[in-house]
């Protein structure tokens, strides 16, 4: 009885959370397949030289919501929710001072960030477009993303969901709307994007409408070790997301030497497939999260053990079927983003899909186990795992594979990296004792 409510439990939690992220993966996937339609291969590149950026400003929500929320959670738990409301306090000024910083980069240096990326003057102004706009909605997706995780720790993950679902679907229709009967371009596709964490804000409202939440803002200073001990824990969440940006400039500086603008295109396809793979595996972390948090609160170390088995299992058997899947319909969902047909970028990118994605269960394993880490209040081997994954490894692995395989290599340094990052993860959960 005891196992079948806890499973009861992490699959409310972990499911509704999958879908919930899957959908707010699909914010930039729906840009890459309007984008791919309306404006070609050029469109496509300039929207993965901009994309690493989005992944900096979405970390940044992720990493104060998890780690606010992470806090609180414990708090809440404990029965301490002044101090809870100080935590979810702190949470908001600091969201405030990186909305300012992300806004002050659109207004002021887009154009200089789109040459620092590799823009060159074809693409240029789509992907200083991009930028800005992004950046200037930066406000929306940091609040989105970090009251997502509240809202979730305070026992509505339904309420979650449903407004990830919902900035998504709005972002894919008007996605539509704003690139084909509008003719906005690559504005119309940003612009959707912006507007779809607007749209989830006022769905997440109706917490406060129906007065369930038991967070509320209370009139403090802000606390500088408080808001400290949210970034070290929220940290691995934010290096989860920015590696993905961090991969993405690297391979894209190292493609466009190899390749040029058809091999960071044809990347463009493979590395935004990979962030949808890379969200299910975020959406089970964070929906663990609030469960995990709780049972280390009460002391419940058994329970902690047991719900990491279900993810983890969760997982592999999730990985297994997404390799399978691309695999096979290897050619098809290329195709889906090629709409000029061009042959080369069908060949890279197909290829790429193939020994890129062998990483998928190694990049879970470790998004899951840096999570626990962070549940248990465990930051350094958290960022241990997210830090090698981000930067130590992948960064000097893609150079050297490069050199020595040129697009193999670039493709086969991403699996090297999360393989090495697993075993490392496997280590610091033994030293740690298991719990």
């Amino acid at each position: 009885m005891y196992e079948k409510t806890l499973l009861k439990e992490f699959c409310r939690y972990v499911v509704l959370n999958i879908c919930g992220m899957i959908g707010l993966s699909c914010y930039i996937l729906a840009d890459t397949f309007f984008v791919s339609k309306g404006l070609g291969a050029n469109g496509l590149t300039a929207l993965n030289l901009a994309i690493p950026i989005y992944s900096f400003v979405h970390g940044s929500g992720l990493m104060l919501g998890m780690g606010g929320a992470t806090k609180y959670s414990i708090y809440m738990w404990q029965g301490e929710s002044k101090s809870a409301n100080r935590i979810y306090t702190n949470t908001l000024y600091v969201m405030a001072i990186f909305a300012v910083i992300f806004m002050t980069v659109g207004i002021f240096f887009s154009g200089k960030l789109a040459m620092l990326l590799g823009a060159d003057p074809e693409i240029f102004v789509m992907t200083k477009t991009y930028l800005r706009v992004i950046l200037l909605f930066s406000p929306a997706f940091i609040a989105n993303d970090s009251l997502l995780c509240f809202v979730r720790n305070d026992g509505n993950p339904k309420l979650s969901m449903t407004a990830m679902l919902a900035g998504s679907m709005s972002n894919i229709v008007l996605d539509y709307v704003f690139i084909f009967p509008f003719h906005m371009g690559i504005f119309g596709a940003v612009l959707a994007t912006g507007l779809a964490p607007v749209i989830s804000l006022g769905v997440l409202s109706g917490h406060w409408i129906s007065k369930k939440n038991q967070f509320h803002y209370e009139k403090i200073k802000p606390s500088w070790n408080l808001s400290g001990n949210i970034i070290s824990l929220g940290i691995p969440a934010l290096i989860t997301e920015a590696a993905s940006g961090i991969v993405m400039i690297v391979f894209n500086a190292v493609i466009l030497k190899l390749q040029g603008n058809i091999g960071v295109a044809a990347y463009g396809v493979v590395a935004n497939l990979s962030l949808v793979v890379i969200s299910v595996y975020t959406g089970i972390a964070q929906g663990t999260q609030p469960i995990l948090s709780r049972f280390y609160g009460y002391g419940d170390i058994k329970s902690v053990k047991q719900i990491l088995g279900y993810a983890i299992k969760l997982m592999l058997f999730i990985s297994g079927g997404i390799y399978l899947f691309f695999f096979i319909a290897v050619n098809p969902v290329v195709g889906l983003f090629n709409s000029e047909r061009n042959i080369q970028l069908q060949q890279i990118a197909e290829t790429g899909l193939k020994l890129y994605f062998t990483a998928i269960p190694f990049a879970g394993f470790n998004i899951v186990i840096s999570t626990y880490f962070t549940s248990m209040e465990k930051a350094l081997p958290a960022q241990i795992v997210s830090l090698s994954r981000g930067f130590i490894i992948i960064i000097p692995m893609a150079f050297l594979m490069s050199f020595l395989f040129r697009m193999t290599g670039v493709w086969m340094s991403y699996p090297l990296t999360e393989s090495m990052v697993a075993l490392a993860g496997i280590i610091l959960y033994i030293k740690s004792g298991g719990k």
